[in-house]
């Protein structure tokens, strides 16, 4: 992943105000489509100009050809707002962040956790995110309903990875529960991408807990039942069961590795 920063001039008076909100709208509109990375943009003010750095996911990822068509009127917006579409300083490489996906896979996954700001899709050859702009819109236009199921999915697994209040029981059981109603949007979602991209998409199954190792390596999909869904050799050293007819990944319960 990149940094690059966005540079935003008026061409007439405006008010604070006004800028501020075509702003903010156009960055939004950037992050629905996943052409931005994170939840919160520093957008700063000096010298009778806007600035704001950005983690994006390839040099390309502002190419006015992956612009979703809310980004489309967000950029008429800031016209409105009296303000130039925006300049563009790449500033470098992000060294904190995974590399984004370039090859074709032959399937893929929705995967995510608290500590990752990249897309959710991955590429189930080598689990590198894939950015969202790249698959045609999920809905209405851009991939805001994936983004948001990314933000909840990230908030659920934070609150069970502290284990500090009992809000850890309701959290685990949205991410590990085939029942729950994070599984069901996600699930949706999944279904979704592999319409669109005809490419086989999976869903990964957060598990923790269970009785025993032979419990865990015996344990059912939790979606039809069957047995058949454990492998002989995990995949990408972290999935030990697939089950094909679900599109359902899991790993072995992280507490009996």
């Amino acid at each position: 992943m990149f940094v690059t920063e966005l540079r935003f001039e008026c061409f007439a008076d405006t008010s604070i105000e006004a800028a501020e909100k075509a702003i903010n709208n156009f960055l939004e509109a950037l992050r629905a489509n996943g052409q931005v990375l994170g939840r919160e943009f520093a957008v700063a003010f000096n010298d009778g100009e806007f600035r704001v750095r950005l983690l994006i996911p390839e040099r390309s990822s502002l190419a006015n050809r992956y612009n979703s068509p809310w980004v489309k009127v967000a950029l008429n917006g800031l016209t409105e707002a009296k303000i130039l579409a925006p300049r563009e300083k790449f500033i470098g490489q992000d060294i904190n962040s995974e590399a984004s996906n370039t090859h074709q896979p032959s399937w893929q996954l929705l995967y995510t956790s608290y500590v990752h700001m990249c897309s959710p899709l991955r590429n189930g050859d080598n689990l590198l995110p894939i950015p969202l702009y790249q698959i045609p819109a999920t809905f209405n236009g851009d991939h805001k309903r994936m983004i948001k199921w990314q933000s909840e999915w990230q908030a659920c697994d934070e609150l069970q990875m502290a284990a500090a209040t009992k809000a850890e029981f309701a959290a685990l059981d949205e991410i590990s529960n085939t029942d729950s109603d994070l599984f069901r949007r996600g699930w949706d979602l999944r279904g979704r991408i592999e319409y669109l991209t005809k490419i086989p998409t999976y869903y990964y199954l957060y598990r923790v807990g269970g009785e025993s190792l032979n419990a865990e390596l015996s344990r059912p999909c939790p979606k039809c039942g069957s047995l058949e869904w454990k492998l002989a050799e995990p995949l990408l050293d972290m999935f030990q069961f697939r089950c094909e007819p679900c599109r359902i990944v899991s790993n072995l319960s992280w507490d009996h590795q």
